[in-house]
């Protein structure tokens, strides 16, 4: 079954929009943890926009399934992770005016640095993915970089304004995780993944998980954080049975 990483990023964005203390996302991540997420998702950016170093900290303590942490492959941000050991690093490409992230890592430019941050985070034990584009240079020099998985910056496809683009898109990524596999690279996918369109990717070749933040956070301002993620769930299992059906 493919399992679900919860990106709690945007709890941390409405609570910095007034430099508060609610909503704080290490309640969220518990939350989050009771409803059947597989694991939390964070991103310490560099401007510390959402996500605080007080919040990397807690959370490193007390989430019980799979912490994930976003990082650019910047040496302030890869001793943090060091010194932090989530269970996972995954590293991000990171500009300070963009408001989310916009595309994938370029490990083909970037080999030599990442693949430095990738031997480190190795030392310490830690799991390390590359958040790339599904791109056939790209999923190659995640492998020349050692990484152990691969997530596909799946923005593209969401975004597509045509059936036409979004087809293709679709089996671009299909494509690419056919050869992450033979490459013997792990795969997850994420960014604009929602309830409506997370069904078409269960199919992909190695697929473990989905990290999902936006629109999980999104429906939780209407129906609670508990149901929008028992809902996101509830959405890639039927999708799961629907895949199997037709394998019959």
């Amino acid at each position: 079954m493919i399992k679900l990483g919860v990106n709690i990023d945007h709890v941390a964005t409405l609570r910095q929009a007034r430099r508060g203390r609610e909503p704080d996302p290490v309640a969220a991540a518990a939350i989050a943890e009771t409803a059947g997420a597989d694991g939390i998702t964070i991103h310490l950016r560099e401007d510390r926009r959402h996500i605080q170093d007080r919040d990397a900290e807690i959370l490193r303590k007390t989430v019980r399934t799979r912490l994930n942490l976003e990082m650019a492959v910047a040496p302030e941000i890869v001793d943090i992770a060091v010194r932090l050991r989530p269970d996972m690093a995954t590293l991000v490409p990171e500009r300070r005016e963009e408001i989310t992230t916009e595309g994938g890592l370029d490990a083909v430019k970037q080999r030599v640095k990442v693949k430095k941050a990738v031997q480190r985070l190795h030392q310490e034990g830690i799991l390390v993915s590359l958040f790339i584009a599904p791109d056939k240079d790209q999923v190659e020099a995640a492998r020349g970089c050692d990484a152990d998985f691969i997530e596909f910056h799946t923005g593209k496809y969401a975004d597509a304004p045509s059936e036409r683009e979004r087809k293709h898109e679709l089996h671009g990524l299909y494509s690419m995780a056919n050869l992450a596999v033979s490459l013997n690279l792990r795969v997850n996918a994420g960014h604009g993944l929602n309830y409506w369109n997370v069904g078409d990717l269960v199919s992909l070749a190695g697929l473990e998980e989905f990290n999902i933040g936006h629109s999980i956070i999104s429906r939780a301002v209407l129906v609670g954080l508990g149901q929008a993620i028992a809902d996101m769930k509830q959405a890639i299992r039927e999708a799961e049975t629907m895949m199997n059906l037709k394998r019959v």
